[in-house]
């Protein structure tokens, strides 16, 4: 078959969308190391055509003819081409132009960048981002592509052709049945997907578990007009999730996982479970090692487990099976009690469904859970990628709250060292005698709240505070109380008592020293007033010892940091005035208390107010008054020898 076909007055060209076109440079020039998995993404589309028709056939059985369903794959020595052919659900032309044309898909621009810094690196990524298609460009220079939608008629088959050049040609072209052919016209470097025992290897590593058989045209068959073709079936075509786990190797269950995923990568961990009784069904579930780029724009898609009914394949992404903040889980669920034509409405409303569904979510976590005991290191690394999406449980799934919350690690003032974390658990344990409250702050980044002066008196106290610094964090502890008893209380917000806390002498006995510092109520009316329309009080601090001045919220305001986050974001926030918090012992409290010149001294305060406003991630109203302010007191202040 030649790598064109011939003009026609039904052939029209197209340019591809511009993402599309990057995606083919990178792919042509870019991308050689793990090239072989274009016949793996190949082999999954044809796969899933498979599917998608024998669900459809479940409303209209006549879409079925009576050859089995299955994928081919046939060479050409002479012409240079590999056929991955599938009597599937096929195409219609628009369906090829929405499919081939264009790559739907919010996170493609996020995939082109992290793509364009490390290809080779990345190339797991193709999958992953619905762009498997265009991998067949590593090996071939040009590819065609013969399609029918089950249920045309055979005038409405289409061709498509393209060589990567950034056009493509679409025209009608009769076809007997109806499926998708796609042709490789293999570049002459590539010619070693000619040979069997490489398509053989290839199959067996990625696609050994697909569903249906994928044929393979024997040597002696080929090329030969006279004898009838002859084929074997190189996949054991067997639904990986019916066997009994014993009978299952890991590299096994993961070359699943990759099939599934698109993932070049392991599994970081699975969990296969087998229900019999009032209930059957079978669950088969996976955690990535890597969060895809755009893991916190996915909330609105459907991502996640595929669903099965029967071995049926029903739905891809069933979301009704898994709540939005396990997204990144992947796996099958198999039901034996679900109707064969169950639709997503119906999944939404069905008793069964919310019983696999709150099974499901429970395996999820305890596969999660049983890492974090089993491998520290594995669980750290998994933390990384996926603990900002977990955090979103603790809003929205209030039945499974105390099991999210003990997979939930955080940064503390008890480890200093860049990395480490605590759990909740662990946090109690060390709990001094006397305090009733979990303490923690929340700032815009990890260096913000391990250096915030809300912390000098924990310090000095020995007082452990969790830091948080993840963008959910302040959301999500406004929804979160208490655990195991013990309130939650931000060290930022509110009065602070410590006086029932019992600690080591040393710092009981510096705080007896200090009790005498104390701040004059005239001193506190004067600096109220000249920061009115600022802060709503000023009193003396209880929670500084280096510092001169901090804020300091009610209880149920917004952080700072937050506040100034949403505005950028062009929201409108509630007006709320903080107080502030005076050292009663620190230097520029003093000369506070000095200053007799009015337009000094409010310009003192007002420099107090601002540097507390910035240390907690605030945004100050006018930077340049600010400076002008910095810069009056600096050359005020004469040089000394």
């Amino acid at each position: 078959m030649g790598k064109k076909s011939k003009a026609a007055a039904t052939a029209v060209r197209h340019q591809f969308q511009a993402e599309t076109r990057q995606v083919l440079r990178l792919m042509i020039n870019s991308l050689y190391s793990n090239k072989d998995i274009f016949l793996r993404e190949l082999i999954s589309n044809a796969s899933d055509a498979l599917d998608r028709l024998r669900f459809a056939s479940l409303q209209d059985p006549g879409l079925l003819n009576e050859a089995a369903l299955q994928i081919t794959i046939q060479v050409d020595r002479k012409a240079g081409t590999l056929t991955v052919r599938d009597n599937g659900i096929g195409m219609s032309q628009q369906d090829v132009m929405e499919n081939i044309g264009t790559i739907a898909r919010s996170g493609t621009r996020r995939f082109l960048e992290q793509l364009a810094e490390d290809q080779k690196a990345n190339a797991s990524l193709i999958g992953q981002f619905g762009v498997g298609f265009y991998s067949a460009f590593i090996v071939a220079d040009a590819v065609t592509v013969l399609t029918r939608r089950a249920g045309d008629g055979a005038e409405q088959g289409v061709r498509w052709w393209s060589d990567g050049g950034g056009e493509f040609t679409i025209e009608s072209e009769p076809r007997e049945h109806p499926g998708t052919e796609v042709i490789l016209h293999l570049k002459p470097a590539e010619q070693e997907y000619l040979e069997s025992w490489t398509l053989k290897s290839l199959i067996q590593r990625y696609s050994d578990h697909i569903g249906f058989p994928i044929m393979l045209l024997k040597e002696s068959g080929e090329g030969t007009a006279e004898a009838e073709p002859e084929w074997e079936q190189v996949n054991k075509a067997t639904a990986l999730w019916t066997l009994p786990r014993n009978e299952i190797s890991d590299e096994e269950y993961r070359a699943f996982y990759k099939y599934l995923s698109h993932d070049l990568d392991d599994p970081l961990c699975w969990a296969h479970n087998k229900v019999e009784g009032a209930q059957n069904y079978t669950t088969l579930l996976y955690a990535p090692k890597k969060a895809p780029l755009d893991l916190m724009l996915q909330r609105d898609e459907r991502t996640g487990v595929r669903l099965y009914v029967n071995r049926v394949f029903i739905m891809d992404g069933a979301q009704s099976l898994l709540p939005h903040y396990l997204r990144f889980i992947r796996g099958v669920v198999d039901s034996q009690d679900l109707p064969l034509n169950v639709s997503r409405e119906l999944l939404q409303e069905n008793e069964l469904v919310g019983k696999i569904r709150a099974a499901v979510i429970r395996r999820s976590l305890d596969m999660i859970a049983r890492l974090s005991r089993d491998d520290a290191e594995a669980y750290k690394s998994f933390y990384q990628q996926f603990g900002s999406v977990l955090k979103e449980g603790v809003v929205e799934d209030f039945a499974n709250r105390e099991r999210i919350l003990n997979l939930l690690r955080f940064a503390s003032t008890h480890e200093p060292t860049a990395g480490a974390q605590t759990d909740l658990a662990a946090y109690l344990a060390r709990m001094k005698t006397g305090q009733d409250s979990i303490y923690y702050i929340t700032a815009e980044h990890h260096v913000a709240a391990s250096n915030s002066p809300h912390l000098e008196i924990f310090r000095k106290k020995g007082i452990e505070v969790l830091l948080l610094s993840d963008r959910v964090d302040e959301w999500m502890m406004s929804y979160l109380h208490e655990y195991e008893g013990k309130p939650f209380r931000s060290v930022a917000k509110g009065d602070i008592d410590l006086s029932s806390i019992e600690v080591v002498a040393e710092a009981a006995a510096k705080d007896r020293t200090e009790e005498s510092a104390a701040i004059d109520p005239a001193l506190l009316k004067r600096v109220s007033d000249a920061l009115t329309g600022h802060v709503s009080a000023v009193r003396p601090s209880q929670r500084l010892t280096d510092s001169a001045s901090c804020l300091v919220l009610k209880e149920h305001d917004m952080a700072l940091h937050l506040q100034k986050l949403l505005k950028q974001a062009g929201q409108q926030i509630p007006e709320s005035k903080p107080d502030l918090e005076l050292n009663a012992s620190h230097p520029l409290v003093a000369r506070l208390a000095a200053e007799a010149d009015d337009e000094q001294f409010g310009m003192l305060c007002l420099l107090l107010y601002e540097q507390a406003l910035l240390s907690e991630g605030g945004s100050l109203p006018d930077p340049a008054g600010f400076v002008r302010r910095i810069n009056t007191l600096m050359t005020a202040a004469p040089a000394t020898a």
